[in-house]
Order: structure tokens, then C-alpha cells, then sequence
């Protein structure tokens, strides 16, 4: 056991978590490789297989373990950790500061001519939709961004979670316990960037890149994991975690609905995927860091008080 009271680094509980959730990412996304990739009409279902696999991953070490399953609970961040007030209040900004930095984002691509506003590409999608054209194509963009936000931790909660119960939950704290928060924030980043290479060796968010948008990908996850690392290490709970990861991923599609598709934006320079969105989370990473640090003993969660 590490010093801080954790369940620590196990090599065997690593190698376990690690080849179940990257195995099964993989036999998850294989109809894909033995068919049209990600043109595939299986493509959602193995997106959504692939993000239950880190769970799996968590319940195979945890079986390595046979400790109570509420050891493991308070160690991964299924409580809402010894301050659950703060792990609310935590919990809220992320349910609205990630659709913020997502729009941000988009305004910030816009105002440097990388995103046009043309809103070509929405009108076709509702063409081919058969969905009559309103008038005002801004609203309906605003709708669905509003909708997003409101609805999209709650949609995507369960998938969000299959990710980050194994990733923030379980490997980040250990990680933190073993070398500290630096260098689980990069490792952590990196692995859970590398877990993605069943969809983005195929191209998947960054379409010019082909298998390229594997490696490019490291980078937002890096960053991006930086932020749900502060989250969990703040609040000491996996919840704020699974609600940032669910907003992202209801909102940042909406940058699809710009552009024109004979010429569609640069997706490695846009928001949030692209070089915009990682300046500004690395801008906030620091902030949040420095103005709240966290301590390599915030990586598991204290008993709840009283």
C-alpha cells in the first residue's frame, strides 16, 4: 500500500485494468476494421461498447483485489468525497463551464477566420432529413447548443461514466499515489489518448489526418484530462468528472453544424478538438491549478465526515 492510504500501484492490477479496457476497445471497434470504418452504420454502437470497457477494466482488478466493493468505492470517487458541498458545487460548474468553453471555443475559431459561420453544412443535414428549412438557421443552432447543455451530462451519463470510473476514478489516483499529479495528469492523458486508436487510427475527429489523428490526438486528451484530473482531485468524486465528459460530448458536435461540407473547417485547428480548444484549456488547466491546487493526498477520496 502507497503512503496516503490508497490501494496503491499494483503491476498486476495495472496490467489486468489496462488489457481488458484496451482489449475490449479493440474487439469493440472490430467490425469496424473488418468493415467501412467509420462510415460503418455500427459506428455509434462501438463507440458506445468501447466507453463501458475502463469499467470493465476496473471491476477485473477489483476482482484481483476481493475487497469490499465500498473500499473501492470511496477509492475511486463513487462518493462525493469528504466535502460533498463542495463536490456539488464543483459538480455544477462543470455542468455549465464545459458547454462555456466549448462556445468559447467556437467564437474564439470564428473571430480568427479558422470556423466560418456559413451554416451550409446544417442546412443539408436537414435536407437530407427531410426536416423543412426555418428561416432562421441561428436559432436552431442556438436550440441545439441550449439542449446540449442542459440535457447532455444526463443523456450520456452512462457512457461518460464507463470511461471515467476507469480513468479518473481508478488509474488517475494511483497514478498521482505513485509518482504524483504532474505526472499522472501527462501518463493518464496519454493513456487514455492511446485508447482511443481503434476510432482515430480510422480518422475519427480529425478527417485530414487519417491514421495521423491518432497521435494528434494525445494532445487534446492530455489536456483535457488535465481538467477532469482537477475535478476529481478538487472534489475527491468521479461525478463532476462523468458530468464535464457528458457535456463535452453533447456539445462539441455542434461545431459539425458550420462550415461547408465541399470545404469543411480544419478540424485540427477548431475548437475543441483542434489547436484553439487546446490553448484555452491549457490557459484554464493552469489557472485552476494554481488559483486551487490540489495535493498528491486529494488522490483518494477521505471517509465522508460525520
Amino acid at each position: 500500500m502507497a503512503p496516503g492510504g490508497g490501494a496503491g500501484m499494483k503491476r498486476s492490477h495495472l496490467t489486468v485494468f489496462l488489457a481488458v479496457a484496451f482489449g475490449g476497445a479493440w474487439l469493440a471497434a472490430l467490425p469496424l476494421w473488418l468493415g467501412d470504418g467509420l462510415a460503418s452504420s455500427t459506428l455509434f454502437l462501438a463507440a458506445l461498447a468501447m466507453m463501458i470497457t475502463p469499467t470493465l477494466g476496473v471491476l477485473a482488478a477489483w476482482a484481483l483485489d476481493r475487497r469490499p466493493f465500498r473500499v473501492l468505492a470511496r477509492e475511486t470517487g463513487l462518493t462525493l468525497g469528504g466535502r460533498p458541498a463542495r463536490t456539488l458545487w464543483i459538480a455544477g460548474a462543470a455542468w455549465l463551464g464545459t458547454p462555456l468553453l466549448v462556445m468559447l471555443g467556437l467564437g474564439v475559431s470564428m473571430a480568427l477566420g479558422m470556423l466560418p459561420a456559413d451554416l451550409t453544412a446544417l442546412r443539408q443535414t436537414l435536407e437530407r432529413q427531410g426536416v423543412p428549412i426555418p428561416g432562421d438557421l441561428q436559432l436552431i443552432v442556438v436550440l441545439q447548443l441550449v439542449g446540449a447543455a442542459l440535457t447532455g451530462p444526463v443523456l450520456n451519463a452512462v457512457p461518460a461514466f464507463g470511461e471515467e470510473w476507469g480513468w479518473r476514478g481508478w488509474l488517475l489516483p494511483r497514478l498521482v499515489e505513485a509518482r504524483g499529479v504532474p505526472f499522472a495528469i501527462v501518463v493518464s492523458g496519454v493513456i487514455w489518448g492511446a485508447w482511443h486508436a481503434p476510432l482515430t487510427l480510422l480518422g475519427y475527429n480529425y478527417p485530414t489526418l487519417g491514421p495521423l489523428a491518432a497521435p494528434f490526438f494525445l494532445g487534446f486528451t492530455v489536456l483535457a484530462g488535465a481538467l477532469l484530473a482537477w475535478l476529481r482531485l478538487r472534489s475527491g468524486s468521479v461525478w463532476p468528472c462523468v458530468i464535464a465528459h457528458g457535456s463535452l460530448n453533447a456539445v462539441g458536435p455542434v461545431v459539425g453544424l458550420f462550415g461547408n461540407p465541399s470545404a469543411p473547417p480544419n478540424y485540427a485547428l477548431v475548437a475543441p478538438m483542434g489547436l484553439i480548444g487546446w490553448a484555452l484549456m491549457a490557459v484554464l488547466a493552469v489557472a485552476l491549478f494554481r488559483l486551487r491546487p490540489v495535493r498528491r493526498a486529494d488522490a483518494v477520496s477521505p471517509a465522508p465526515r460525520g
